[in-house]
């Protein structure tokens, strides 16, 4: 009986040794995994923000002429291919690290999302834009861009989805000039569009916003203005 329970008292601490040593391995893969690249690795029938931006660079330089809508098919397979083909990649229609960087897409380490669509992409899009539209404004300014966009996606007005609501055609002045891409965003873009996700809304629910130094359509003034913050008025 004394030997059984030695026995099973070394299969234990050796059953023990081996979880702890999965566990440490399975902590240690999830780390590096999630640094390895800034972008996930999409390809054929992948969607979400990732090919939405994919799409718009490749249409943006004359690769793609298919509809931007988040969809990695046959067309926007073709257009990587020919992207990669054009700037000496290796032609096989996964953008990668290397098709990210040529792309002027690549995003530092620390902004690492997961693959397909995530709230990290959101963060990303949103910060995206809010570098684009209120580059210069208070920390305030920023969240209230950023809650704008959010408002509208819960508004049958608008299109449901944040992709959809950043990219609708004429909707903002940075996505039109491509700022919105070429623009670094900064650690208080991203922390803006993480406190707007969380739920702050200096704009009380607005779904408007305007610099009035700037030229703009003059029906936005019928809207009822709820604040002004920084250079931007926001309204209903």
């Amino acid at each position: 009986m004394e030997g059984l329970t030695r026995t099973l008292q070394k299969r234990q601490r050796t059953l023990v040794a081996v979880l702890g040593f999965c566990l440490a391995v399975g902590v240690l893969a999830f780390a590096v995994g999630g640094h390895v690249s800034a972008q996930p690795t999409i390809g054929w029938g992948d969607t979400g923000p990732w090919v939405v931006n994919l799409q718009s660079r490749l249409s943006e330089w004359g690769y793609y002429f298919g509809p931007v809508d988040g969809y990695y098919g046959y067309e926007t397979y073709a257009a990587v291919i020919r992207f990669q083909q054009t700037n000496g990649l290796t032609p096989d229609g996964i953008v990668g690290p290397a098709t990210w960087a040529a792309l002027g897409l690549a995003v530092p380490a620390r902004y690492t999302v997961s693959r397909g669509y995530s709230r990290s992409d959101d963060v990303y899009l949103l910060a995206r834009l809010i570098a684009g539209e209120a580059e210069a404004e208070p920390f305030e300014g920023k969240v209230a861009v950023a809650a704008v966009i959010l408002n509208r996606m819960k508004n049958p007005r608008f299109p449901g989805s944040l992709s959809g609501v950043v990219f609708q055609p004429g909707a903002f002045e940075s996505v039109e000039n491509g700022r919105i891409w070429y623009l670094p965003i900064s650690n208080e873009d991203i922390q803006a569009a993480q406190a707007a996700l969380s739920g702050w809304d200096p704009t009380y629910g607005s779904l408007y916003f305007w610099n009035p130094a700037k030229p703009v359509n003059p029906w936005v003034w019928s809207r009822p203005v709820v604040r002004w913050i920084g250079r931007h008025v926001f309204a209903r």
